[in-house]
This record gives structure tokens, C-alpha cells and sequence, in this order.
């Protein structure tokens, strides 16, 4: 079971100095000791990661190993779209399992793209991974809105409620 108490104080031992205060595991000293929205937005994060990562091997095997010629036979817009997800899904995978800034607009550049492919170039990507896209799109930036105002949801809720 994750202990979550030893995860903090391995993470914040392995962050330098100057990057403790912009820590996705940072609390304030009133806030109890629970799951942070924080570590949920990088476990999310490093989850998808690692889908990011498989979908560039699925891309590099499309070129590397080919059941009929790529190049040959599909349309150039085919041969393009796998060649740009063979390059930016394993970019956007690594900025994803650092958790970097980068990382996270690479991502949405990517899966805003392959929604995009899924319309302009039928059978490239199903209309079920579109709504997989848009789902975690979704759940992305609600992670990240509940990370950076942790709290302010839940408190405005109960506020609201009496």
C-alpha cells in the first residue's frame, strides 16, 4: 500500500532547494495531513505518461514495422500524422512523468490534435478515443484547478451550503 507520509518526504528530498516552494506535494501549515488534489494531479499525470508512451511505440511500429509499405501506399497526410505522433507523443510522455509545465501544454497540443486527425482523416483514430481525449482534457483541468486552489471549491460549497 502507498504509504503517502514516506512519498512526500522522498519526493521533497529529491527536489532542490529552489523548486520546494512550486512543489506539486507543497501544503500549507494549517492543512491536514490527507491526499493532496496535488498528488492526485501527478499520479494522473504520470498515468498518462505512460498511455502517451505507448501510443509513440504504436506510431514508431507503424513506421519501423510496417505490414505494407507507409510511405508508399497511404496518403501523405497518413504518413505525416504518424510521423508527428511517432515524435510528439514520446516529447509529451517525458514532460507528463516530470510533471513540467511543458509537459502538460505538449499533451493537450497532442490529444487536441488527434481529435482533429480522428475528423480530418477517417479510420486514423476511432471516434472512441476522441471522447477519451476529451474525458481526460476534462479531468486534467479539473485536476489542475483543484491543485492550484486547494480547497476553494470545497470551501465555497460549504459556504454556499450554510
Amino acid at each position: 500500500m502507498l504509504n503517502v507520509k514516506k512519498f512526500r518526504e522522498i519526493f521533497e528530498r529529491a527536489l532542490p532547494p529552489s523548486l520546494e516552494a512550486i512543489s506539486p506535494l507543497s501544503r500549507a501549515p494549517s492543512e491536514p495531513d490527507a491526499v493532496r488534489p496535488g498528488l492526485l494531479l501527478l499520479i494522473f499525470m504520470r498515468l498518462l505518461a505512460g498511455l502517451w508512451t505507448v501510443q509513440g511505440l504504436l506510431q514508431w511500429s507503424a513506421i519501423l514495422l510496417p505490414v505494407e509499405s507507409l510511405f508508399d501506399n497511404a496518403p501523405p497526410m497518413r504518413g505525416a500524422a504518424v510521423i508527428f505522433f511517432a515524435v510528439c507523443d514520446p516529447v509529451a510522455a517525458v514532460g507528463l512523468w516530470l510533471a513540467a509545465p511543458w509537459g502538460g501544454v505538449l499533451w493537450l497540443l497532442n490529444a487536441l490534435t488527434q481529435i482533429a486527425g480522428a475528423i480530418a482523416l477517417p479510420g486514423f483514430f476511432s471516434m472512441f478515443w476522441v471522447a477519451a481525449n476529451l474525458a481526460l482534457i476534462t479531468i486534467y483541468f479539473a485536476l489542475t484547478f483543484q491543485a492550484r486552489y486547494t480547497g476553494a471549491v470545497f470551501a465555497k460549497l460549504r459556504h454556499w451550503r450554510g
